[in-house]
């Protein structure tokens, strides 16, 4: 298993007539998927396998996975890996031939490993090719064993070895027949020997120093009768589940004149992104052309980059065009965000050549340095192509920065009803259930061959529940004409603000109304107990609402150990709660006397201005637990989003937030009303 930087340098190209990868969607929702290549690189690579497995849809109850390769690229090994274990579906692996290095990480994936019992697995260090001063190299090092560290947990999930052991074996780049990978726990299931395995074309296999020798002439030496093709991988397969079957008749394939033309024709393109500057620029030419890494696409990105600092965002003169990737998109976006007081890096805002253009020049510019002509256009039509052509992305692009204001809008807004509640995360809009702070009590004694019985919480669970909560704007093309920012800066700030305020509203809602507690009756019923009146906020009343909440027992009769963790009060009576609880003394006592004050910082104190509107006689105290403020998917921030189906005036956005504010326990909090 190698890096990504050598993953191309050692790759072979393949003729169109070979068929080494493929993902087949079968019936009785079954997949049949076969990697019989190098991973990554010119390989299966990981963005190619995503779309493909992503394609078989989400019904999937089996798949067959048939694995010969030499290995590859760790990360898209690791990425295959990942996708292949996360999903639900029962796995079983087949190694027809040879699953060496990241080829053996994908197999432990499967739920079922079989291997014939002459099929071998490799399993070894990753290494890599790193070049620079002896600081490179030494952070190289650490990156090997990092990625190391993050392959031994898939070979131990599997085989039940220790990191240690598994360590050893990777050092020595251990080869293990199917009878050993079965021993060890690599594979689950012995299959008959096959005859013969498809032959492997990679310059990876010359690069294992311990390859036995059976192995190697298997993979790389003509067997049986020499044909003219190179076998699908479904030949080698099939032979696994039949081994009676006559041997698949394979020969080796010279790849030199194809390889010699590919990378000609390479050479070729990459020339012609830098012939119309003649050799002005030949060290970055030559830097390309040694890279083999590099395509005619990178190159021409490579090119712009670094000519975009003395360049202009204007049509030549000849009106010749050439795609610049998203220089342009990024380049607009970061004007806009510093423009919005979003963006501070003052280097690349003098750098940037956007940045004192007006809303009006931006939208032309989405378009004409991407090649498209706007003449015979008027200000109203050309702004609202911006918005519509394909080619341009000047509606996303205000989107971005209009949500970033909404973020900072969210995050400023003076809101602090996260500080004395918890977070949950609910996964859609149904209710769901919450323990309360009840608790088990005590295990019990459980005697030699006796069963484990269940334990129950006898607390009656929460309801809890998700609404939506949102608004709409929208940026219109006489907004950008007349260069109003507002509509980018102040007004999503605002909504973002208002979002929090929502949630805030919601939070102290449940004190100051008295919500409906999990029993069904309100939060401050006098069943309940929790709730002191006529009480002065000093030393005495506090210690009664602090053993108010001690004392809560669960249904057993057992204490439950509730204790405040904040002081929740109105601003009025904020200063007065600072002096009660921050004095070394107790109120009236000489300073001298030695009484010292029981209850001092025992509680933080929060002061609320909501508090002090609706009710600034009472205060509370509070379980951080009592209150769950729930976001959908954890997601603690506004959304933003384009109404589908625009007309070309602009662009209509859609605010919202998906949470929910539940009372979880009634004995997490205790109010205290002053006389």
């Amino acid at each position: 298993m190698i890096l990504s930087p050598m993953a191309m340098a050692t790759s072979a190209i393949k003729t169109n007539n070979q068929s080494w990868y493929s993902i087949k969607a079968k019936a009785n929702d079954t997949a049949e998927i076969s990697i019989y290549d190098e991973i990554g690189g010119w390989g299966v690579s990981a963005q190619q396998f995503s779309k493909d497995f992503k394609a078989l849809g989400n019904n999937l109850k089996q798949i067959n996975l048939h694995i010969h390769s030499p290995g590859g690229d760790v990360f898209d090994g690791i990425a295959i890996y990942n996708l292949l274990k996360n999903h639900p579906a029962n796995k079983t692996v087949t190694i027809d031939g040879l699953a060496a290095s990241m080829a053996s990480v994908i197999a432990m994936a499967g739920n079922e490993v079989i291997m014939p019992e002459n099929a071998m697995m490799m399993i070894h260090k990753p290494w890599g090719i790193q070049g620079g001063d002896a600081e490179d190299m030494r952070k190289y090092a650490d990156l090997l064993d990092k990625v190391e560290d993050t392959l031994i947990p898939a070979y131990a999930a599997k085989t039940g070895k220790s990191a240690e052991e598994l360590a050893e074996m990777l050092a020595a780049e251990t080869w293990l027949n199917g009878k050993e990978c079965v021993e060890h726990g690599f594979a689950d299931k012995l299959a008959e020997p096959v005859k013969a395995m498809a032959q492997l074309q990679s310059k990876r296999l010359g690069d294992y120093t311990n390859m036995p020798k059976a192995i190697k002439d298997m993979l790389m030496k003509p067997q049986g009768n020499a044909a003219t093709t190179t076998p699908a991988p479904q030949a080698t397969a099939e032979l696994t589940a039949t081994p009676q079957a006559a041997a698949p008749q394979v020969v080796t394939v010279d790849n030199t004149a194809q390889v010699k033309a590919e990378m000609e024709k390479r050479n070729s393109a990459i020339k012609a992104v830098f012939a119309q500057f003649g050799d002005k620029h030949n060290d970055l030419l030559v830097e390309c052309l040694s890279d083999l890494s590099v395509t005619s696409e990178m190159a021409k990105d490579k090119l712009l980059a670094k000519l975009g600092a003395n360049t202009t965002p204007s049509v030549p003169a000849a009106n010749v065009y050439a795609d610049n990737g998203n220089l342009v998109g990024d380049s607009v976006k970061q004007a806009l965000l510093a423009r919005a007081g979003l963006d501070t890096d003052k280097a690349n805002i003098a750098a940037n050549v956007y940045t004192a253009m007006s809303l009006r020049e931006l939208a032309r510019a989405s378009l004409t340095d991407r090649g498209v002509s706007v003449m015979g256009q008027n200000v109203m039509g050309m702004v609202g192509m911006a918005f519509t052509h394909s080619t341009s992305d000047f509606g996303q692009i205000l989107i971005d920065v209009a949500h970033k204001s909404l973020i900072k809008g969210w995050e400023t807004a003076n809101e602090n009803y996260d500080q004395f509640t918890s977070r949950g995360i609910l996964t859609d809009f149904r209710p769901a259930k919450r323990v309360g702070l009840g608790e088990f009590g005590y295990l019990p004694t459980v005697g030699e061959g006796e069963e484990y019985t269940y334990g129950t919480i006898g607390d009656e669970g929460a309801q809890v529940a998700l609404a939506t909560y949102g608004q709409m704007f929208s940026i219109t093309r006489q907004a950008i004409i007349n260069d109003d920012m507002h509509l980018l800066t102040t007004i999503p700030s605002k909504m973002g603000q208002a979002a929090r305020a929502t949630i805030a509203k919601l939070v102290f809602s449940l004190l100051t109304g008295n919500a409906t507690a999990q029993d069904g009756k309100k939060l401050f019923d006098a069943s309940h107990k929790n709730s002191l009146t006529s009480a002065a906020l000093d030393v005495a009343n506090i210690d009664k609402a602090i053993q108010m909440m001690n004392g809560f027992v669960n249904v057993r009769g057992e204490p439950l150990s509730i204790e405040p963790e904040f002081m929740l009060v109105p601003t009025a009576l904020h200063t007065r709660a600072k002096q009660v609880l921050g004095s070394a003394s107790v109120e009236g006592a000489d300073i001298n006397s030695g009484i010292i004050n029981p209850i001092r910082d025992i509680v933080p104190t929060i002061k609320s201005p909501r508090l002090q509107i609706a009710d600034p006689k009472s205060w509370y105290l509070i379980n951080k637990q009592a209150i769950e403020v729930s976001y959908l998917d954890g997601v603690e921030s506004p959304y933003i989003e384009q109404q589908q189906g625009f007309n070309i005036d602009g662009v209509t956005t859609k605010v919202r937030i998906d949470a929910g504010v539940n009372v979880i326990d009634y004995r997490g909090i205790v109010k205290v009303t002053n006389a």
